[in-house]
């Protein structure tokens, strides 16, 4: 009997969909565990449902400060990089000025260099202007974005010039063109972007370690950590705090998901 090839198609989709899966299910099943049965031989689905690993997860950190100060990041580098990336973006996909390309090709080169090479310079130019344990550390250094400058300018050059030219023709500023026009054409690859550096912020981990010690300042993904104990970790509790971390990332991705995929697939490499 010959398989029709769409259904070999979703076969092969739904075992890579069930690997992809089953590192969440082992992360799940772990939190809901007693922990007399840390090490037992693991399982994919719930058999024990002790959901007090969640609640001494969270008292046995300052959770909720964790998220106030992952949230305000998070949010901040989305905002700051927003604005800043769109503007770039309309410079290089919009204006025309000498060695525009020579500058964007250099922007572009900048997303080859590993974080873990720009790590120390960083930090010597954030402790030199004395912001190490501050927010001003975890927000100011994360605003640069040459990803978001690269997918909204490809977007911004896929809408008509006729739309600017014809603004132009009635007398508006490029500021005008910018922010009523290019803009709300953007939706898409705005929403994109935002989803992508909100996950970035979210999910940071190795930055905020660095430039914070104390606990004041503390990130989500640091206080996790922070549940490794020196002579032991309690799995089912830091299992728990790891589900509970990666809820706000869910929620926004559901929220956004038909702007993200509309933005990653329409007009993205265009030239």
């Amino acid at each position: 009997m010959k398989i029709p090839k769409h259904y070999l198609s979703y076969i092969i989709l739904t075992i890579g969909a069930f690997i992809m899966v089953l590192p969440f299910l082992w992360m799940i099943t772990t939190s809901l565990k007693p922990l007399k049965m840390t090490y037992s031989p693991p399982y994919l689905f719930p058999k024990y449902f002790e959901f007090k690993n969640y609640v001494e997860a969270w008292n046995s950190s300052n959770f909720l400060d964790y998220y106030k100060n992952s949230i305000i990041v998070s949010l901040s580098i989305t905002i700051g990089t927003l604005v800043f990336s769109s503007m770039a973006a309309y410079a290089f996909a919009r204006l025309n000025f000498k060695g525009k390309n020579l500058l964007f090709y250099i922007f572009l080169g900048t997303m080859m260099v590993p974080f873990y090479v720009q790590a120390i310079p960083l930090y010597k130019i954030v402790e030199w202007l004395g912001w190490l344990d501050t927010r001003a550390a975890l927000i100011i250094p994360r605003l640069f974005s040459p990803f978001g400058i690269f997918l909204l300018r490809q977007y911004f050059i896929s809408i008509p010039k006729e739309l600017e030219e014809a603004a132009e023709l009635d007398g508006c500023s490029k500021f005008y063109i910018f922010w009523k026009i290019i803009l709300p054409l953007s939706k898409p690859a705005i929403a994109s972007l935002a989803i992508f550096t909100f996950l970035f912020g979210w999910n940071d981990f190795l930055w905020p370690l660095l430039v914070t010690t104390r606990p004041e300042f503390t990130t989500v993904q640091v206080g996790i950590a922070n549940l490794s104990g020196k002579y032991g970790t309690l799995w089912p509790y830091l299992m728990a705090g790891t589900v509970t971390s990666i809820l706000p990332v869910f929620v926004v991705f559901i929220l956004g998901q038909k702007q993200f995929i509309e933005g990653i697939t329409m007009g993205g490499m265009k030239e």
